[in-house]
């Protein structure tokens, strides 16, 4: 496909890199930025340089014969005027706008088709809904849903004395009591794999798990780990993703305090959330989280703009004893080496947009068939896609075990009628299942029947 990546920062990198990577021609439009340019010859991409929203730049960039136009600049303002004025050049084009501003929340909804959009994408509130769907699940280090909230697969890092460590994959069931569950990948010595039956599984690792909701409940009943309602969070940096976590938790009974150095953005905050306590101070300070009462938190979350002041933070919060901690950070190349690390959960506003964007272009590529949910896993190294069962899917009412999947590619889970299973060798899909599929990323699966050998 032809699209067009109008970006000026890390989000359009991201989702250039994406996009070239799956095969589509791409055109970036930059601002004269050496940096940015000498990374876009990097991932061989044809640039433009200009204002993304002027009909001149956006004809250099060829907008008539493209298919998809993403602006992802860093102001609202323009990413709108860019999409607006794209549709008004070609008409059939699909657009996708990144608008982060709160306050143009509802108005944006209202006026979607005004303004031409196919799809909005605020990188900032879906990494606040990440966050929150983890401190809500506490014990996992993330947490992916599918099937309308019955399916999610969890991230979990196994433990010294774990009732996990050592214990073989053909064996897991035993081990908890004949509860039902299914290890989608395994990360080890930072490299991704889908693991067979005799894989054994050690301290250190870090595991993709999938189940029903309820089987995960018990799972971390059966592991030790505590699940405590939250009810004190501190929030380190009060930008916009600490804006949107902290409404998602005042709204669910948390009593929250929001640490931020700048005077302006403080009493910004107590107007617009005036139910949060908000302290003018430097999070990084230790002399600060204490004064705060940072021991006596039940989470702590690192949002500032600053990756190793967030990891930093997060590290001292661990030791300090608080149970839920959670980290921000930006560049995601580096969460490998975060990964043996106790900085908790580990959320990326770039990624979980990109992730987004690659799932709308990869259903449009293919309407029918395509991915209707797509998370990246495993800090990007395997994929877990959401497919619903078409007329025209193969493989259907055929059990398992009579299926050749191609390498790397795992069945997860099946929901037949709202009913979700683990399933087995006998286990089969019917037109209308959902299904959960995941796979190491060798090469990435446009549609379901692209899954079979």
């Amino acid at each position: 496909m032809n699209i067009i990546v109008a970006g000026d920062g890390k989000v359009g990198l991201a989702i250039t890199r994406l996009l070239s990577q799956e095969g589509h021609d791409i055109v970036a439009i930059d601002t004269k930025s050496q940096q940015l340019e000498d990374q876009l010859q990097r991932l061989d991409v044809m640039s433009v340089s200009g204002n993304c929203a002027t009909m001149e730049t956006l004809r250099e960039a060829n907008v008539e014969q493209s298919d998809i136009l993403i602006a992802a600049t860093s102001a609202d303002e323009t990413n709108l005027l860019c999409c607006l004025t794209a549709r008004k050049m070609n008409p059939s084009l699909h657009t996708i706008a990144r608008v982060r501003n709160p306050e143009y929340t509802e108005q944006l909804y209202m006026m979607r088709e005004d303004f031409g959009l196919s799809l909005i994408i605020n990188p900032e509130r879906e990494a606040a809904q990440e966050i929150h769907r983890l401190l809500q699940f506490p014990g996992f280090l993330k947490r992916e849903t599918f099937a309308k909230g019955r399916v999610e697969i969890v991230e979990l890092k196994i433990e010294e004395k774990s009732l996990l460590d050592g214990v073989e994959l053909c064996r897991l069931s035993h081990a908890l009591g004949g509860h039902k569950i299914l290890v989608c990948v395994l990360v080890r010595d930072g490299k991704a794999c889908i693991p067979s039956s005799d894989t054994v599984f050690r301290a250190g690792d870090h595991i993709y798990v999938t189940a029903p909701v309820s089987t995960l409940t018990t799972l971390l009943k059966k592991l030790g780990v505590t699940q405590k309602k939250i009810k004190y969070a501190m929030l380190i940096g009060g930008g916009r993703v600490g804006y949107y976590l902290a409404r998602y938790l005042i709204d669910a009974g948390v009593h929250v305090k929001i640490i931020e150095n700048d005077p302006e953005r403080c009493e910004h905050l107590a107007q617009i959330i005036p139910e949060a306590s908000i302290i003018l101070a430097d999070g990084s300070s230790q002399d600060v989280l204490e004064s705060e009462g940072v021991s006596d938190m039940d989470a702590l979350v690192t949002l500032t703009g600053l990756d190793e002041q967030n990891v930093i933070s997060s590290m001292y919060a661990s030791a300090r004893g608080v149970p839920n901690v959670v980290t921000k950070v930006n560049r995601m190349e580096i969460s490998g080496m975060l990964e043996d690390l106790p900085v908790g959960g580990i959320v990326s506003p770039k990624e979980l947009c990109s992730a987004n964007v690659v799932q709308y272009v990869r259903a449009m590529d293919n309407q029918e068939g395509a991915a209707v949910t797509l998370h990246r896993i495993a800090n990007g190294r395997a994929e877990a896609l959401e497919f619903v069962i078409a007329p025209n899917s193969r493989c259907v009412g055929l059990p398992l075990k009579k299926i050749h999947l191609r390498s790397n590619i795992l069945i997860a889970c099946i929901t037949h009628h709202g009913k979700t299973v683990v399933p087995d060798g006998n286990s089969s899909f019917e037109v209308g299942d959902t299904v959960i599929v995941v796979t190491s990323r060798e090469a990435p699966i446009m549609q379901f029947n692209d899954i079979f050998v």
